[in-house]
């Protein structure tokens, strides 16, 4: 039999290749693997967790940004709870319902991050009260750059309508800032936020709050103007 030429045999080969290629999506549905069953979700996502670890290792300053930001998060829940039965305006209980909604949902993602790679989980709500975790001392507030202190709570807390809108959006001022300061600290951490769900968290939230910030100053100059004119 005369040798085909060259290109030819080429020609051949990449038509043999195409059609495998086209058989191959058939062959596997028939024989993908069933789902796992609902019980082995947690082992597969700390798995999961452990082989995007090898890929980007996470660091101790990624570790206590997710649990400070947890404390951070839950104190600005806290503060948002109350705008229903404090009278606050429409746009103050609009604005509380925007930040309950997004960081619950965040607090969500940190826990899980946590606890997928069997890190201490800490108590959210009990930090969001008084600034600092249950195993530390009271002096710990301080640490988080923006939380508000146990008087400035108090204070929040007895307020009621215009003067509850401009303490809210005050302190709420105050307090995002600190958690841009915290996303600075880590990105300013040598090795650290190389892990993609912390560094794509961290970025969202310097970008969420300073959008917020800029909101906020401007409901609180329009709160200032109304006050004047009254």
């Amino acid at each position: 039999m005369t040798p085909l030429p060259m290109r030819w045999r080429w020609g051949v080969l990449g038509a043999g290749l195409v059609v495998a290629a086209c058989s191959r999506p058939a062959q596997e549905a028939e024989t993908s693997p069933a789902p796992a069953p609902a019980g082995q979700s947690d082992s597969a996502a700390i798995a999961r967790a452990g082989a995007d670890s090898a890929r980007y290792p996470y660091t101790a300053a990624d570790v206590h940004f997710m649990s400070a930001m947890i404390g951070h998060h839950s104190q600005a829940l806290l503060m948002a709870g109350w705008a229903p039965t404090h009278g606050a305006s429409p746009a103050v209980r609009t604005l509380a319902e925007r930040i309950i909604n997004g960081q619950e949902d965040e607090i969500g993602t940190m826990e899980r991050w946590l606890r997928d790679r069997r890190k201490p989980v800490p108590e959210a709500s009990r930090m969001g009260e008084t600034g600092h975790s249950p195993s530390s001392g009271h002096g710990a507030h301080h640490a988080m750059p923006g939380m508000l202190t146990e008087a400035q709570l108090q204070q929040l807390q007895q307020a009621k309508g215009p003067e509850f809108d401009r303490l809210f959006l005050t302190f709420m001022i105050q307090h995002h800032r600190g958690a841009v300061r915290m996303v600075e600290e880590l990105f300013g951490t040598p090795g650290s936020a190389r892990d993609e769900t912390v560094f794509k968290f961290a970025n969202d939230v310097s970008v969420d709050q300073r959008t917020e910030v800029a909101r906020m100053e401007r409901m609180l100059a329009e709160l200032g103007s109304r006050t004047s004119d009254q």
